[in-house]
């Protein structure tokens, strides 16, 4: 077996590319290249390749970590949707991202069981249409941007015709992790919309967010989106006041509020990233006393059936 794995290492390289590490063979490395320029090139613990990077770290396997931490196969309405909280259903736009980020709470999701994409939409169009309770929809992923312009106006225009439809909110990373997603073409979508987007972005520290990022960010605030950010703390990337603050100020200074800081939902492969909740509420609490209270984001965890984000 050894001289086997020599061997196929040895033929990875000799066709131009590394080995694919075990950690990476069943979730593949992904990220842009302007994400990696923003890291400190040659240190192993920087924080943002901390998030991207495969260890043998996910191969581990503790009791109380699984494919599906927050049961999300139990909230499925229809394929692609899911309903949680009341009010709200989360439809899975696609299953593609721009990165893969390793702490990923969807890494094992099911796209190819549930996804809506393209003629998938309808039964999830639907089910949200059938149901007027669901006064917001929450476009989630993978990430809807990983959509085009036209697949996202096609979806817009369809959840527009739904008059109980209240509120579109859109979760994504790409304009942290590829803010050239945020062009022309998806302003024009985000400014014909009849709703006033809210936008959740995803960055965990602050050397997330350059130049490039806060442009991308001003643009989103010129259409009309209200900006959020949502985070999840990680150990080994951003568990230290230090690095909170800075976040928070950084968020602050592209236009963003911050919104959650999120405990690690405990998927299978990610127990390595793991805060203690004692030392969550402590970093929280020092953070209260070092930040105003609207760039404090709060802390929260999420459990299955539960009805709603619960405060740790």
């Amino acid at each position: 077996m050894q001289a086997a794995d020599r061997a196929g290492k040895k033929a990875a390289y000799d066709n131009g590319c590394p080995p694919e590490p075990p950690a990476a063979q069943g979730f593949r490395l992904r990220v842009p290249r302007g994400f990696v320029r923003r890291m400190r090139h040659g240190d192993p613990s920087d924080p943002l390749l901390r998030q991207v990077l495969p260890l043998a770290d996910e191969l581990q396997s503790p009791a109380g970590f699984s494919g599906d931490p927050l049961g999300e196969a139990a909230a499925r309405l229809a394929p692609g949707l899911l309903q949680k909280y009341r009010g709200r259903a989360l439809l899975i736009s696609t299953g593609a991202c721009g990165v893969h980020c390793r702490y990923c709470f969807r890494r094992e999701y099911p796209y190819a069981d549930g996804a809506t994409e393209g003629p998938r939409w309808q039964a999830a169009i639907d089910a949200i249409a059938t149901d007027t309770s669901i006064e917001e929809v929450i476009l989630s992923g993978g990430d809807p941007l990983s959509l085009s312009d036209a697949r996202l106006r096609q979806l817009g225009d369809q959840l527009a015709a739904i008059p109980h439809v209240q509120r579109l909110r859109l979760h994504t990373r790409q304009p942290v992790v590829l803010p050239e997603r945020v062009d022309q073409g998806l302003i024009d979508w985000l400014t014909s919309l009849r709703w006033r987007p809210i936008i959740v972005l995803h960055a965990n520290h602050a050397h997330e967010i350059d130049d490039t990022v806060i442009a991308a960010c001003r643009r989103l605030h010129a259409a009309g989106a209200t900006l959020l950010n949502q985070s999840v703390l990680l150990a080994g990337v951003n568990d230290s006041i230090e690095a909170l603050r800075a976040l928070s100020l950084a968020l602050w200074s592209a236009g963003v509020l911050p919104y959650y800081l999120h405990l690690l939902d405990r998927v299978r492969g990610a127990s390595h990233f793991e805060v203690a909740p004692e030392r969550a509420r402590q970093l929280h609490a020092q953070l209260m006393g070092e930040l105003p209270g609207y760039l404090l984001p709060r802390l929260v965890h999420e459990l299955p059936g539960a009805a709603s984000k619960l405060p740790v």
